[in-house]
């Protein structure tokens, strides 16, 4: 996995909620971290792949259940990111910065770090390969490789990058530049797109618009732009209670939504997106943009393609309410890398940790699990740079929300919650 696909993009509250909840409930060196040093002990009670928010969560949760030297995570990246800060980042709101950490500052400690990539998986002969033809052999494994980004898949990308106007939240190459096509906007249109994939956190694509369009009345730009958010979904949003809400804000702040509209090109030398109309196929539409923010194609990450683990479409496939995989009991899944369906977030990760770590801890015990995941996830939708909605729904797209308020109307404590608690909350207390 790539260190631009490290962390979901999406966090909420619910993270936090969830690792505070009991209290709630009363009131209402880098020698010892390479493949080859690690190489050395070929074998782990717990091997989990991906140093993510999953991994880096579950292996502290492992190493307390089968004791330090018997946990290894699987992770070729240096630095580990706080992908939901981006939003923000591309905003203008945050600096990049804080959303990165050295990998090894959030391994758990007792934890060996695999510095490597997973290039083959045998959970028939429980072990994986890694580079250089090292194989490591596990009694449990714990899959959590994300998701993987495809900007080759638009024509044009990712060389498009390097000509200004455009920009994109999901990559740390790219996401600064979003900020920097944000400022230098003068007049035209400024598109935001969301492609023809499954996405992390399907509300980003919407919230640099939201933020761009605040932008630009505070600048005095807004009567020169022409937004448009062209969607290859037929809703805005997946949650109706939301999607109400987020249709109530696009009118009042006039932005344009065309629906069933896929980018398939970009023209960087010329300022031009080409959209495929999914319900003409072959079709296509030319616009030309001021400003275009990428919400790249996604995909599971290579190795799990075509692998023993993968369902059809290259998934991890798990049973949705245990996590468990469908075909071997000793292998789990956990957040964007499995076929769960649910959204994406970092939030939904926090949620399925705590029915994971039950889960293994009775399969250790060879009993049946019983916690059961109802497939919470949570998007803060972020409307402006003092305001947020707190989508949080379950597997039958319901709201299944934490406050006794409602949670799709625009509030400024929400975005706080977003831009400053949950950070720290990820930092000193989810990952551990």
């Amino acid at each position: 996995m790539s260190a631009i696909g490290v962390v979901s993009s999406c966090s909420s509250l619910r993270p936090g909620i969830w690792l505070l909840k009991p209290g709630m409930q009363k009131m209402s060196s880098l020698s010892l971290h390479t493949a080859a040093r690690c190489a050395a002990k070929d074998y782990y009670e717990v091997l989990v792949l991906g140093g993510g928010t999953g991994g880096i969560t579950m292996s502290a949760r492992m190493k307390r259940k089968v004791g330090e030297g018997n946990v290894a995570v699987v992770e070729p990246s240096e630095t580990h990111y706080y992908q939901p800060l981006w939003t923000l980042v591309g905003g203008g709101a945050k600096q990049l910065a804080a959303s990165a950490r050295p990998t090894r500052s959030v391994m758990p400690k007792g934890v060996e770090w695999i510095k490597s990539r997973v290039t083959a998986l045998d959970p028939e002969k429980n072990c994986i390969w890694l580079e250089n033809d090292i194989k490591i052999s596990y009694k449990y494994l714990i899959i959590a490789l994300g998701i993987s980004l495809h900007y080759e898949k638009i024509k044009g990308l990712p060389e498009g990058f390097h000509h200004p106007k455009i920009g994109s939240n999901y990559s740390v190459h790219t996401v600064e530049k979003t900020w920097k096509a944000l400022q230098d906007f003068k007049e035209g249109n400024a598109i935001f797109t969301f492609p023809n994939t499954p996405v992390k956190c399907a509300g980003a694509p919407q919230k640099i618009m939201y933020l761009s369009e605040a932008y630009w009345r505070k600048t005095g730009k807004r009567s020169k732009a022409n937004i448009m958010f062209n969607t290859s979904l037929g809703v805005i949003f997946g949650v109706k209670k939301y999607a109400d809400a987020l249709l109530e804000i696009i009118k009042e702040r006039n932005i344009a939504v065309n629906y069933k509209h896929n980018l398939v090109e970009v023209r960087a030398d010329k300022q031009e997106a080409v959209f495929e109309n999914l319900d003409k196929p072959g079709v296509t539409e030319v616009h030309q943009y001021e400003m275009l923010h990428v919400t790249p194609p996604m995909g599971p990450p290579d190795v799990l393609i075509n692998s023993p683990v993968a369902d059809e479409s290259g998934w991890v496939d798990v049973n949705k309410e245990t996590l468990q995989h469908k075909k071997y009991p000793n292998v789990f899944g956990i957040g964007d890398c499995t076929n769960l369906p649910t959204s994406k977030t970092a939030a939904a990760v926090a949620a399925q940790s705590a029915v994971l770590d039950k889960t293994i801890s009775l399969v250790m015990k060879n009993q049946l699990p019983t916690k059961k995941y109802d497939g919470y996830t949570s998007c803060p939708l972020v409307t402006g740079y003092n305001k947020v909605i707190l989508a949080e729904f379950d597997y039958n797209a319901q709201p299944l929300e934490t406050f006794p308020i409602d949670q799709s109307k625009e509030r400024a404590t929400m975005y706080h919650m977003k831009a400053d608690m949950m950070p720290f909350l990820y930092w000193n207390m989810l990952l551990k």
